[in-house]
């Protein structure tokens, strides 16, 4: 768990969004309470309660980062 909190610390900090790693990065999503699809290399993630999806594509076994899409206050 405390794991789960330092990820989601570093995520809402916004310092370091390239270098979150995307397994790490999936896990934390998944306790939050979002549903995964996948389509080719793209995760999509989705929860009720909150209007935008969340669109992750591994890079270098990091989250590629997408400018100007939803950031950390869908986490909150």
């Amino acid at each position: 768990m405390a794991r789960a909190t330092k990820l989601l610390d570093q995520i809402l900090r916004g310092g370091a969004d390239a270098n979150i790693p995307f397994s790490g990065m999936v896990q934390l999503l998944k306790r939050l309470g979002f549903q995964e699809r996948i389509k080719g290399s793209h995760h999509i993630f989705f929860r009720d309660g909150v209007a935008e999806i969340l669109n992750l594509q591994p890079h270098s076994g990091k989250g590629k980062p997408y400018p100007g899409e939803t950031g950390p206050e869908c986490y909150n």
